[in-house]
């Protein structure tokens, strides 16, 4: 029977891999909180990398289901794929510049890094990952795509995140221009309480317009007065 290809070889998009020697037992570990890790590829990686689970289509670098499809398909499991994304993260080969060639280093360290990989580990050249149905309508689905419970507190989506302002509090009252503004501006009017610079700022071009609308509309009509009650009630 003939040797199966080295599945380091066969994934294209991430050709600087092929000079890492990974066992095949991986790196795992169980301390990785996969949910944090979603959110945090959303908001640190979901600019520049496809992954179908996290609902993010960028095409600046790899398309991660591509690039470790193949390493499924000859049987490499969720420890392997994770030991690879932790050396790539740390080391970017070659390491440049730009964006379109080589990613930033320390992009996530530590804890956040383990969580990063531990999710993509998970999902990453799943056939049929998606990102989780969320009730509630299209704005529901783009608030669960973009992993805002991760950092936010919302009833209705029964969320409750506390990296940022409560939803619930902080959105009673305020209009859809003033919502959206807070979404793809985030440092230019900051909750009391609240440091700046902790949400990205890149969402304007991460969400889709249509999608973005449908989230400030979610948004505005799940903390109108009674809002999160009625939601409740469903």
């Amino acid at each position: 029977m003939p040797k199966p290809p080295n599945p380091t070889r066969l994934l294209p998009a991430l050709a600087a891999l092929a000079m890492i020697a990974l066992p095949a037992s991986g790196c795992g570990t169980s301390s990785a909180d996969v949910a944090r890790g979603r959110v945090l590829f959303i908001q640190k990686c979901g600019a520049c990398h496809t992954l179908a689970e996290a609902g993010t289509a960028a095409q600046t670098g790899p398309n991660l289901d591509h690039a470790f499809a193949a390493a499924r398909a000859v049987g490499e499991g969720g420890d392997t794929v994770e030991g690879i994304v932790e050396a790539q993260v740390e080391n970017p080969r070659p390491s440049t510049a730009n964006p379109a060639v080589s990613m930033p280093a320390d992009l996530v360290t530590g804890q956040d890094l383990q969580d990063v990989a531990a999710y993509v580990a998970l999902y990453a050249g799943v056939p049929g990952a998606a990102p989780p149905k969320a009730p509630g309508g299209p704005g529901a689905q783009v608030f669960a795509n973009n992993g805002c419970g991760g950092c936010h507190t919302l009833a209705a989506a029964k969320a409750g995140g506390v990296t940022g302002p409560n939803f619930d509090e902080v959105l009673p009252g305020q209009s859809a221009a003033m919502i959206e503004k807070s979404i793809v501006d985030p440092n230019a009017a900051i909750a009391k309480g609240y440091p700046p610079n902790v949400m990205p700022a890149n969402y304007e071009t991460l969400i889709d317009p249509a999608e973005l609308k449908q989230l400030v509309e979610y948004l505005a009509d799940s903390t109108a007065k009674g809002g999160s009650k009625k939601s409740k009630g469903r």
